[in-house]
């Protein structure tokens, strides 16, 4: 798994939800279609009079998230640019891989929309469907990858608190005690749960 086939995933998904910033700061979000997907890029368009459109034009910064129907979520971070190389012939193209969207802007009508891409950020993929869990984080078009989760430190006593309260078992005993964080779901159980708070954010 590559952060291209998280992308491929979110292809497969199509129907994904996509937050943005409006002017005032606030978070606002809608159901996107992931149109075209190549070589590390994510590709979808919208139309220039919608605030979706303006949201993007002030501030690039969007995140996506999307999950199959067994349960493999792929969250992306990243920033979201105009396609300013031949716009007309990227959204003629977008229709030819998507057809459905001659019914909602048939003729010319489609060129009141912009294609948009992403080529950088950080992906995850978050297998829910598999026990212990699996996640796996990737740069996009060398982005830094964004670090999460929990790490315990030297100050651990070794007592096994984190480990017997951790719900995915995905904590070693060691000198310190390591948590493998391919399995962890950064509940923050293990942090609330050690005695001498020798468990500190990786972030």
């Amino acid at each position: 798994m590559d952060a291209q086939d998280c992308l491929d995933t979110l292809r497969q998904i199509k129907d994904v939800s996509f937050a943005t910033v409006d002017g005032e700061g606030h978070p606002q979000i809608r159901i996107i279609d992931v149109m075209l997907v190549e070589k590390g890029r994510l590709y979808f368009c919208t139309s220039r009079g919608k605030d979706f459109h303006a949201q993007l034009l002030r501030d690039p910064h969007v995140a996506i998230v999307g999950m199959t129907r067994d349960f493999k979520m792929v969250r992306l971070a990243g920033e979201a640019r105009l396609v300013e190389e031949a716009p007309r012939a990227m959204i003629d193209r977008i229709f030819d891989e998507n057809p459905s969207m001659n019914d909602v802007y048939p003729g010319d009508s489609r060129y009141v929309l912009d294609p948009f891409v992403i080529k950088t950020g950080c992906v995850e993929l978050f297998d829910l469907g598999v026990s212990p869990i699996f996640r796996q984080t990737f740069s996009l078009g060398g982005a830094p990858v964004h670090v999460q989760g929990f790490r315990i430190t030297d100050a651990c006593i070794g007592c096994g608190t984190c480990a017997r309260k951790c719900p995915q078992q995905c904590i070693a005993a060691g000198s310190p005690f390591v948590i493998d964080q391919a399995h962890c779901l950064h509940c923050g159980l293990c942090f609330e749960s050690c005695p001498v708070k020798a468990i500190v954010r990786r972030a």
